[in-house]
């Protein structure tokens, strides 16, 4: 039986999300990395180099020279729009680092393409790919969830775009996102929101950004249930911490979403619930990959226009922090 041929991955920009895909793709067999491109030529030559792929100064030049079966588009979210729709167009398949993009209309546009496209579409959000996720449904199957709180604390690389609110969005969108896609998977859909920031003068401070070091969301869901997603960017010697605790009618659930475990405790129906899982990282590339095989892209965990209503929560945070006042969410 003739063996088959693996996928054939090029990956635009080559940050620091750039390399830990990179790692995980060299841990799956049916996927090979033979292109990188990034603006800066060295830093894509870097990482092409550790895993003896092509290195490209412009992702336009990639697409032409390589016949690639899917691209990692691990760039800036303002960077987001112009690759994922050539690639979309080109029927090339796309793995999407999270947010979708850092506007509305730009994520409406990858929306259209990847609805109009042969291709598979996912949108990076890892923790949507745990086994905690699908735990956390048995636990809370046919029963009302109550409240969310979700919390992410720990240092941040203070990258460039990262601290400019126009071009990453800040600490909700950044980090918070992930938390309000995860709370969306269980919960539904939100209605309104709520926020507040702090900026106090600490050592993590963004003092050469314009962005929040501290902020705290309040979600208020369609069907009743409050969730907050709570963010601090904390000094580099400090400990990372991102969890979510899931309160039901019966259930009663904390949830450690690493770095060092992913892990369910808590109580079901009276009893004791323990389980820890794998790191999600690799699962969620493996799920597209397995999409992408089947002809199935609905099989993703995070389809592009489920990330934009991600995106829209986020917004309506963003106003918030702004206004002071409860903002309803656009659909």
């Amino acid at each position: 039986m003739a063996s088959v041929a693996p996928v054939r991955v090029g990956i635009v920009g080559a940050g620091w999300i750039a390399g830990l895909h990179a790692a995980t793709l060299d841990l799956i067999p049916s996927a090979r990395l033979v292109a990188v491109c990034d603006s800066e030529l060295t830093r894509a030559s870097a990482l092409a180099r550790r895993w003896q792929a092509n290195a490209y100064p412009e992702w336009e030049t990639m697409l032409e020279a390589e016949r690639l079966d899917a691209i990692w588009i691990c760039t800036p979210p303002l960077a987001h729009r112009e690759p994922a729709l050539a690639a979309l167009e080109a029927n090339l398949h796309v793995y999407l680092e999270k947010p979708i993009a850092r506007t509305a209309p730009d994520a409406q546009a990858i929306v259209d393409a990847a609805a109009a496209s042969d291709a598979v579409c996912a949108v990076g959000y890892q923790w949507h790919a745990s086994e905690l996720v699908e735990r956390a449904r048995e636990a809370t199957a046919g029963q009302s969830i109550a409240m969310l709180i979700g919390r992410n604390y720990g240092p941040v690389p203070p990258r460039p775009w990262f601290i400019q609110r126009a071009e990453g969005g800040g600490q909700l969108l950044e980090r918070g996102s992930h938390h309000v896609d995860l709370q969306r998977a269980l919960v539904g859909e939100v209605d309104s929101v709520s926020a507040v920031a702090a900026t106090p003068d600490t050592p993590a401070r963004a003092t050469n950004g314009d962005i929040e070091d501290f902020t705290l969301a309040t979600l208020h869901f369609a069907n009743g249930a409050i969730g907050s997603v709570a963010v601090a960017w904390t000094a580099d010697d400090h400990p990372e911490h991102y969890s979510m605790d899931v309160i039901a009618g019966e259930a009663t659930l904390f949830i450690e979403l690493g770095p060092d475990a992913f892990r369910i405790t808590g109580f079901e129906h009276g009893s004791r619930l323990d389980g820890e899982y794998e790191d999600p990282f690799r699962r969620s590339s493996e799920r597209f990959l397995a999409a992408m095989a089947s002809g199935e892209p609905e099989r993703v965990f995070c389809t592009p226009a489920d990330a934009l209503r991600t995106l829209r929560v986020v917004q309506a945070c963003e106003q918030a922090l702004t206004s002071g006042d409860r903002v309803p969410v656009v659909v």
